[in-house]
């Protein structure tokens, strides 16, 4: 089972390259933190704000491919937590298929909080990860 979830702190500390989102359940108590990379943060963070790049960063580019295929995001979730690790998957449409990518979250949610697309959290990940 999956619950709708939220992107609800990013912590940015400049003087580290490990950084924090972290993601709260939508209508309930439980939230986690996430690790990611500077890069990623920043990413999340400009994405957020609306903040555009003079050219396509990463996470630009690949929103600009998929848009420019025809699919679309219909939601990333985060489906698992192995060994203190993190996974997530992209869920698209693509011409009335669904297709689905594996992914680092910090890259899924970075990806979506460009297309407002809804974030989902397994069950078990809130589980283990609130602990």
């Amino acid at each position: 089972m999956e619950m709708e979830a939220e992107l609800s702190r990013i912590i940015i500390n400049e003087m580290s390259d490990q950084q924090v989102i972290v993601i709260k359940e939508r209508d309930g108590d439980r939230s986690f933190p996430i690790v990611i990379g500077i890069v990623e943060i920043f990413a999340i963070d400009r994405r957020l704000k609306g903040i555009k790049p003079a050219r396509p960063m990463t996470h630009d580019l690949l929103a600009s491919v998929i848009e420019n295929l025809g699919a679309r995001i219909e939601k990333i979730v985060i489906s698992d937590l192995r060994h203190h690790v993190f996974y997530a998957r992209i869920h698209l449409s693509l011409n009335g298929r669904a297709v689905e990518i594996d992914s680092r979250p910090s890259d899924a949610i970075a990806l979506c909080a460009a297309s407002n697309a809804p974030i989902f959290v397994a069950d078990h990940v809130f589980e283990q990860a609130s602990q």
